[in-house]
């Protein structure tokens, strides 16, 4: 998320570092900072005469665990304020408001509360749509946005600001007064603000008046009811949406927007409220109207959490000698507030910090506080008890020893089927929807796959095997599967079996496993090869390694592999038949570029009084 340095400044007093040491404390406590850049508005600023200053953005890697509270100024500037034990001058989500007073004129409902915890609002009346002022139009350029009109402006600054998403109807375009939070009963098109088109699916969550959808719920706004230079009359949604659900239709759609990606990391329900509240003030600074009323669908508030943690418990995960003051002070400094009954802190959790659940939770926020270059490093103890071996991975590693030593290669194959027992609720793609109950059918496609790259691997026959799970006769297996593969006049032949995974006695350890004793592996050509054979007369006494000798010398680098077949004697001559691969590892090998290295062979063969057959 872009962060400017100037908006963040509007929350102290005091005044920040340069943008560098921002950056620098966020990535020791926090996030990771991708870049540190001037503004957009200051490189544009000769062009706009904005007289944007020396502001500068910094690209903040908010962790998805803080997603809830940090992708906005605010919670950016709460992480500062802490970091840097710099007070903020003002926090508007520590401020107490209410939606008040409450509105009959725009009728809600909402269809399923789960999918829409809370829906709030606010009915405006005598707007007067029309620029936004110099100081809107920088900030929401120094992140990226393009000035829109005050009005859509002001609810981009919100979000940008405190992290809820909102979104501004046109109250003339609202048919009857009346939206409903539902989802579509058939797939229908949908016309965004953007005018582009989307396909709704069946069962797409939106926002409708009694005629048509008029929103992608918590995603995009639609043209029929956006706000225009003629539009007087408002109605400002901040509602809070399922992160799952959101996260599914922006991925459905391929539609990410701003306002999904902060729903889809779930925020808390009671943001809405501050949302409706601080964007509403903000209209009526910059375009006028009066506020006629609020709306507030709310059937299930959110329950303020306490989570309790000791300063032993802090210093036995850490491994830190840190007092109670110590924590005190974080917990303190973090905005935390807390009361200590004996050895127990009690911390009452900010409703926004949806991700501070568990002790251990709380552990974390004391530890990148305080420092974690100020946490010392700590000798693991010694584990008392000797590792336990899993015997399932002990008789596959045992397996795997005795068919590799017979000359078998493991292979990983698909545990999708085209048929099986059991069919898989999320198929991928459509194709394989079960779950294999048999390692036989994809050893044998295995083995029909490589047995083409047995001259180039020097082997007559191809032996596989495989240790993986089936589904079968109503419960989960581990097999072992083998599987060999040749050409036998001219025909394919492969044969397969199946044992099931055999119990050792796990008297050993891990420990006692063989180590690989490879030293480098040679990746494969993705382009196909060519075979060519040579038969040649030599007189007794020539060794067929001499010869092979010659043979790759003079094929050059396009030789990938050579071996003898076949040899025999006759009168004084000796007789050795060669087999010769040739493959490129940039392209396609044509007749031609085999024949060109056979000529060469040929001649140098022939140099050494050897006769081609």
């Amino acid at each position: 998320m872009k962060i400017s340095r100037e908006w963040l400044q509007t929350f102290f007093d005091a005044p920040l570092p340069e943008a560098k040491a921002l950056a620098d404390a966020l990535t020791f406590h926090a996030f990771e900072i991708e870049s540190v850049d001037p503004s957009t508005s200051v490189r544009q600023a000769q062009d706009k005469s904005l007289g944007a200053g020396n502001d500068s953005v910094l690209d903040v890697k908010v962790t998805p665990n803080r997603g809830h509270d940090c992708l906005s100024h605010r919670g950016i500037a709460k992480e500062l304020s802490a970091i840097l034990r710099i007070p903020m001058k003002n926090d508007g989500l520590r401020k107490s408001i209410t939606l008040e007073p409450i509105t009959t004129e725009v009728k809600v409902d909402v269809e399923d509360a789960t999918l829409c915890p809370r829906f709030t609002g606010v009915l405006i009346h005598g707007i007067k749509v029309g620029a936004s002022p110099d100081w809107l139009v920088k900030r929401l350029m120094a992140v990226g946005q393009k000035s829109i009109n005050n009005i859509v402006d002001a609810t981009n600054y919100v979000m940008f600001d405190i992290g809820q998403p909102l979104h501004a109807f046109d109250m003339s375009k609202i048919k009857d007064q009346t939206l409903a939070v539902k989802r579509t009963k058939k797939e229908e098109q949908f016309v965004a603000l953007d005018d582009k088109i989307y396909a709704l699916p069946k069962g797409t969550l939106v926002i409708a008046d009694n005629e048509r959808t008029l929103s992608i719920a918590g995603i995009k706004g639609g043209k029929t009811s956006g706000v225009s230079d003629t539009t007087t009359d408002i109605f400002l949604e901040a509602a809070n949406w399922d992160g799952v659900n959101i996260r599914k239709t922006s991925q459905g759609l391929k539609l990410r927007t701003d306002a999904s990606d902060r729903f889809q990391q779930v925020i808390s329900p009671e943001l809405a409220a501050y949302g409706t509240h601080v964007a509403a003030k903000l209209i009526v600074e910059l375009a006028g109207g009066e506020i006629v009323g609020y709306v507030d669908e709310y059937p299930s508030p959110q329950k303020l959490q306490s989570v309790s943690v000791s300063t032993g418990k802090v210093n036995k995960v850490l491994g830190t000698e840190l007092s109670d003051a110590d924590v005190t002070s974080a917990f303190m400094r973090l905005g935390l507030r807390c009361t200590q009954k004996g050895s127990e802190f009690i911390v009452d959790v900010p409703f926004e910090r949806l991700d501070l659940v568990i002790p251990e939770d709380l552990i974390e926020e004391v530890a990148r506080i305080v420092g974690y270059d100020k946490i010392p490093t700590t000798e693991l103890p010694v584990f008392s008890k000797k590792p336990e071996v899993n015997p399932n991975f002990y008789a596959a590693e045992k397996v795997r020893e005795e068919l590799m030593s017979k000359g078998y290669s493991e292979v990983y194959t698909s545990v999708f089927a085209e048929k099986g027992e059991r069919a898989v609720a999320n198929k991928i793609g459509g194709e394989r929807p079960y779950l294999r109950d048999s390692l036989s059918e994809t050893l044998t496609n295995a083995i029909k796959r490589n047995l083409f790259n047995a001259p180039l691997l020097g082997l007559n026959i191809i032996k596989l095997f495989e240790v993986g799970t089936v589904w079968r006769n109503g419960k989960e297996e581990i097999l072992v599967g083998t599987a060999e593969g040749k050409f036998d006049g001219g025909l394919m032949r492969v044969g397969t079996k199946e044992t099931p995974l055999r119990e050792y006695e796990t008297t050993e350890t891990s420990s006692d496993f063989p180590v690989s004793e490879t030293e480098q592996y040679k990746s494969f050509s993705r382009y196909p090869f060519i075979v060519r054979d040579i038969a040649l007369w030599c007189p007794q006494g020539v060794e067929p390694v001499e010869v092979l000798d010659v043979i790759r010398k003079s094929a050059g680098e396009l030789l990938v592999h050579s071996e003898k077949f076949d040899e025999f004697k006759k009168d004084e001559k000796q007789s050795y038949a060669f087999r010769l691969v040739f493959q490129s590892f940039d392209r396609t090998l044509t007749d031609d570029d085999a024949n060109s290295r056979m000529e060469s062979v040929y001649e140098a063969v022939k140099k050494r009084g050897w006769e081609v057959r």
